[in-house]
């Protein structure tokens, strides 16, 4: 059996120069995820509410994910398990046609809620650290028992498609209705959003791609083979960085796919991230 690695250089034919302690987090759990989210209703702002309300139809355009919040909770009957309840915000942007002009560029908020349960361990400890002082004014500033932390990844989801729907058609009882949103993401459409019901509605489907995980902070015993010291030289040293623009476009290599444009399809879905309704 061989024996125990301890911090401290080693001996190895391999190029390991030392084992070295590290404080890190480890994924307790992790899952991936392909959601078709179908009809999210966009909150419009109240120029883009006036558009969609004389509009006679609407054509999609990009889906952006501007936010994506979670909130962990233990599962009390399984221990080391966790729901992890997540919620993307996004700015959906679209083209409303207003008679025979042309169109106008309508944006809103889709918000869109998930839950998963992911394993995540026990943990009992507190952790304090210097870099926070105390506020003895907020309770809440004080540390829990250790839970582990949630982590989305997750990029702009594709537009599979939008509606326009009137008042009289919607089914205001099975929408999740979103009354108010954080201010930083309120700021993002510089004006107000409207969350009545009285004019017509937006309702967008995407395809979300995202992965979740679950992650503890825990000290690692690792291999080191180097200090990693970076192979490149630094150039423009003092200021004197000019160089002959006609010799750098020399090294541009000529754009033949602009003038020769593709017979196949695209297999990245296109730019911006979303399809055309």
């Amino acid at each position: 059996m061989p024996e125990k690695v301890m911090p401290g250089p080693v001996s190895d034919a391999s190029g390991i120069c030392e084992a070295v302690c590290v404080h890190t987090k480890k994924i307790m759990d992790a899952c991936r995820d392909k959601d078709c989210v179908e009809d999210l209703r966009v909150y419009l702002t109240k120029s883009s509410q006036c558009a969609v309300d004389r509009a006679s139809c609407v054509k999609a355009g990009c889906a952006e994910l501007l936010h994506v919040s979670a909130s962990l909770d233990p599962i009390c009957f399984n221990k080391g398990f966790y729901t992890v309840d997540v919620r993307y915000f996004y700015r959906i942007t679209a083209d409303a046609f207003v008679g025979a002009a042309r169109p106008v560029e309508v944006t809103g908020l889709a918000v869109f809620d998930k839950r998963v349960i992911l394993f995540g361990g026990e943990g009992c400890s507190k952790s304090f650290t210097s870099e926070k002082e105390l506020d003895c004014t907020d309770l809440q500033t004080l540390p829990a028992p250790n839970q582990p932390v949630a982590a989305i990844e997750a990029v702009d989801p594709l537009v599979l498609s939008l509606k326009l729907v009137e008042p009289c058609e919607c089914k205001c009882s099975c929408e999740c209705e979103v009354s108010e949103v954080p201010a930083c993401i309120a700021t993002c459409f510089g004006s107000d959003l409207e969350f009545g019901g009285e004019g017509k509605r937006l309702y967008v489907s995407l395809g979300q791609f995202s992965l979740i995980r679950l992650e503890r902070d825990t000290q690692l015993l690792i291999p080191v083979y180097d200090y990693c010291l970076p192979e490149k030289e630094c150039t423009c040293d003092g200021g004197d960085c000019e160089e002959d623009p006609c010799e750098l476009f020399r090294h541009v290599k000529f754009p033949v796919n602009e003038f020769f444009p593709s017979s196949r399809p695209r297999q990245d879905g296109g730019s911006c991230g979303c399809c055309q309704a």
